[in-house]
């Protein structure tokens, strides 16, 4: 074992349970709990009416096969999924960031970086020191994950049962693996008082998430971990030489967190889930990531899985080569292409748009495009277009913005973007600025008062497709940019 340890691409350092804090807490706040001082743990001020008076509900949670990841360019999880329907019950904009390391979950809590911890942490006495959690999502109870024989398809139960730990107190002096700061760790810790005898763990780097962990168990590269069960249970659909029969813990509460001086903000989310545990949607939402058996195995043998690999759809090569030629991040060139077409080639709008990139046939035959329905010449086609609206926002000096006004005018039309930016400049707003400016008074095109206005050349335009056109190729951009790295090239836009 110990020369497999060495090829290890993070260190382990192994020690005994003892020695372990396994609360999930900081130095900091670790010797502040041990020395009995009431500091609060938190360094920022802010709940419910504070964060509706900026309009965004910001979430750290972690990147893992069920709480965040992407899956053919759709930002899927069951935390991301929640989190959606917590900020439209919020009247919230949603803003996500992944934690890199799961130790760090509650100092950039309490340190003001976000609202609310979206993952599931088990509800334990010294995290209750640290965070307020809300009510629980779901109980589980931990599990021991350990690795079959080789053969042992072929091989009667009782020879299975002879190779495995079925029991707690055959752990007594064979090595866990587990994170240090965990609920897993303080459990290993608590057994060892319980039985009386040492349990050796092995500690492993934080930014390692529990799949991950799982799957050097299934390599082989470690013997045991140990995890909750649903989500030990969900990859041994994946791994069915994983064994996760033997009962580590009792049932426990698994919930979200937020900072203890959040007192509304926690009632409000208390509030939601009573709610959304009497709808249907919300057991929907939980069987699809840890039980849905086909899904989950399709989602993780596919290329598009952004766990797998840096790709977004099968169109990444075309839409690379075709974003370097306007200087766009491809990862941007791949929202519009999702938010026009979902990545099939074949699609058609009510209005006649077709392909990757939704061209107009008058748009496609000024273009050169002969079949849109040919990705690679549609895509062309499509940056070509974008190239030329692109032109008509001179003007505009900064480059996100400029991006803005040419996806608002490729929806929607140039002019009805140049009448916005003329009634935005005659009502003392800044004409070359896209947010909370220009896109304001697209929005009011819609209104007969601005449509008919003096400045207004090409009239009615239901500016609220424009407007939310480019706020979701920007949400998913952002999206994207968390799961998948940049193509290094030519001054892309990031």
């Amino acid at each position: 074992m110990d020369s497999k340890l060495k090829s290890f691409f993070f260190a382990l350092s192994i020690i005994l349970s003892s020695c372990s804090q396994g609360n999930g807490i900081s130095e900091e706040n670790a010797e502040l709990y041990n020395s009995g001082k009431e500091k609060p743990p938190y360094k920022v001020s802010k709940d419910l009416e504070a964060i509706k008076k900026d309009g965004v509900l910001h979430a750290i949670t972690i990147y893992n096969s069920t709480s965040y990841f992407l899956y053919k360019g759709i930002p899927m999880g069951f935390e991301y999924e929640l989190l959606s329907r917590l900020a439209e019950d919020l009247e919230l904009e949603l803003k996500i960031t992944v934690a890199d390391d799961i130790d760090d979950l509650f100092d950039m809590l309490n340190n003001g970086e976000a609202d609310l911890i979206a993952y599931g942490l088990t509800i334990t006495e010294p995290r209750k020191k640290l965070v307020s959690f809300t009510e629980n999502h779901y109980v589980t109870h931990q599990t021991l994950v350990q690795r079959m024989p080789d053969n042992w398809r072929s091989l009667p139960g009782y020879k299975i049962d002879k190779e495995l730990i079925s029991n707690t107190l055959e752990l007594i002096n064979d090595t866990v693996w587990v994170r240090e700061n965990s609920s897993y760790a303080e459990r290993i810790k608590n057994l060892q008082d319980e039985i009386g005898d040492e349990i050796p763990i092995a500690h492993i780097e934080g930014n390692i998430t529990t799949d991950e962990i799982i799957r050097m168990v299934v390599d082989g590269e470690i013997e045991r971990t140990i995890a909750d069960y649903n989500i030990a249970a969900i990859n041994k659909t994946f791994y069915p030489i994983l064994d996760i029969d033997t009962r580590i813990s009792f049932s426990q509460r698994i919930a979200w967190a937020v900072r203890q001086n959040s007192p509304e903000l926690l009632k409000a989310i208390n509030k939601w889930i009573t709610k959304e545990k009497k709808m249907d949607d919300y057991y929907v939402i939980y069987n699809k990531y840890f039980k849905n058996k086909k899904s989950y195995r399709g989602r993780i043998q596919s290329d598009f899985y952004s766990k797998n690999g840096n790709r977004i759809s099968k169109y990444d090569d075309i839409i690379k080569e075709n974003a370097s030629k306007i200087g766009w991040d491809w990862r941007l060139l791949c929202s519009q292409v999702y938010q026009e077409s979902r990545f099939d080639p074949k699609s058609e709008s009510w209005a006649g748009a077709k392909g990757l990139i939704q061209l107009m046939p008058e748009t496609a035959k000024e273009l050169g495009v002969n079949n849109s329905y040919n990705p690679e010449q549609n895509v062309s086609g499509g940056v070509k277009y974008l190239n030329k609206i692109r032109d008509r926002f001179e003007a505009v000096e900064d480059s996100i913005q400029k991006v803005k006004f040419t996806l608002a005018a490729f929806n929607c039309g140039p002019g009805h973007v140049l009448d916005a930016m003329r009634l935005a400049e005659k009502n003392g707003k800044d004409p070359n600025i896209w947010d909370d400016n220009v896109e304001t008074y697209l929005l009011k095109l819609a209104q007969k008062k601005y449509y008919l206005d003096d400045v207004v050349r090409h009239g009615f335009v239901r500016g609220s497709e424009p407007y939310n056109y480019v706020r979701d190729i920007f949400t998913r951009y952002e999206q994207y940019k968390q799961f998948i790295e940049p193509q290094t090239a030519i001054g892309m836009v990031d």
